[in-house]
């Protein structure tokens, strides 16, 4: 892997952006918000210089909490053995108060999960009454069947926790109060929660600086990773805060193969071959017209690989043909003339095939009897 540079923020400038923005809040608030006392998620955005080969998952510990104290948890546990889903919520409820944890709101076994909540219904409605989910990491794997896409729209899929773990209560306000964000192969931009609208501006300053150093050193790509760093609200405009220099770009350029530039080996051959050419000339006129020559089979062939795009011809059916042929013929025969020696011939035979019931090969002439 190649050294990442390092994104250095200046943090008086961040102060400034996130002084701002609560101020930019302050104003936008509505008389209901300030009654239920509802804050606002303050986000981070990251435009990276390069599309992710790999698409992956950050966790980032946060110094602040970026969760009020309002906010539901649900934790899913796995089945105790020889247990009633009753009593295995009991048995989970008891092991996190002796662990000091007083964060989950409530507990859900898998079991329950698969029967209680198996309907549409029952599952919007789980998704809709908590902020965040947990999972017992021993059942993570069996989850998305369960739960349903609506989860992973939300961006509320549930997080792992090992609950066999020593320091229960550490590991799980970590998750809890730290933030997570999703690196896709699809795009160049990401985002991260890292604070609300109900925090100090230093608090918030300190969270950005302590997200975006992580996020920088835990993604997978190689060179210089940011190009944008925004920081906004679920309401407000996108405030820069970071902006990459341009060695950067000279960087990547340097680093681009001849596939990323547009040049084709063919082409980088016939470009070899025109210099050797060009050097065993002797006189200039047998230069020139060598020259000339390579031209013209450098056109030829640019011709051939270019694809031509086929023109659409109205093409007729060959029912439509044949009718038509019928129609003519018919039209034909009636205008043509019959021929009258033709009818008479014929009216003859018929009479003597009705006389005499035979045709006239096999009709018999009567010869005088001579006494």
């Amino acid at each position: 892997m190649a050294e990442k540079t390092e994104v250095a923020l200046d943090r008086a400038q961040v102060k400034k952006a996130v002084q701002a923005l609560q101020a930019f809040l302050k104003t936008k608030a509505t008389g209901d918000s300030l009654f239920l006392d509802d804050t606002q998620q303050i986000s981070l955005l990251f435009t990276l210089w390069k599309v992710p080969k790999q698409a992956q998952t950050i966790r980032i510990p946060l110094p602040h909490g970026q969760r009020t104290d309002t906010d539901e948890v649900c934790l899913f546990t796995r089945d105790e053995p020889k247990m009633t889903p009753e009593q295995t919520q009991r048995f989970y409820k008891k092991l996190l108060e002796e662990k000091g944890v007083k964060n989950i709101s409530e507990i859900i076994p898998y079991k329950a999960l698969k029967t209680e909540y198996k309907p549409y219904e029952a599952k919007r409605r789980l998704l809709g009454n908590f902020d965040l989910f947990l999972s017992d990491a021993r059942i993570r794997r069996l989850l998305p069947s369960h739960i349903g896409k609506h989860f992973y729209e939300r961006k509320k899929e549930p997080l792992s926790v090992n609950l066999q773990s020593k320091h229960l209560a550490r590991d799980i306000q970590r998750v809890i109060q730290g933030t997570s964000m999703k690196v896709t192969n699809k795009g160049c931009c990401c985002m991260a929660r890292v604070a609300h609208s109900g925090m100090t501006a230093d608090e918030v300053t300190e969270n950005i600086q302590a997200a975006v150093q992580t996020i920088a050193a835990k993604l997978k790509t190689k060179g210089p990773v940011m190009k944008l760093i925004h920081i906004k609200s679920q309401t407000s405009v996108a405030l820069p805060i970071y902006t990459s220099d341009l060695s950067a770009l000279t960087e990547l350029e340097k680093k681009r193969t001849p596939k990323d530039k547009g040049a084709t080996p063919k082409k980088q051959d016939k470009a070899k071959k025109n210099k050797e050419d060009k050097k065993q000339t002797d006189t200039p006129a047998e230069g020139k017209e060598k020259e000339k020559k390579v031209k013209k089979e450098a056109a030829k062939e640019d011709e051939e690989e270019e694809e031509e795009i086929p023109q659409l011809v109205p093409i007729e059916t060959p029912s439509k043909k044949r009718k038509l042929e019928k129609q003519s013929k018919k039209k034909q025969l009636e205008k043509a003339p019959k021929p009258a020696a033709g009818k008479k011939g014929k009216q003859a035979k018929s009479k003597l095939t009705k006389k005499t019931g035979k045709t006239d090969s096999k009709v018999k002439r009567k010869v005088p009897k001579v006494k």
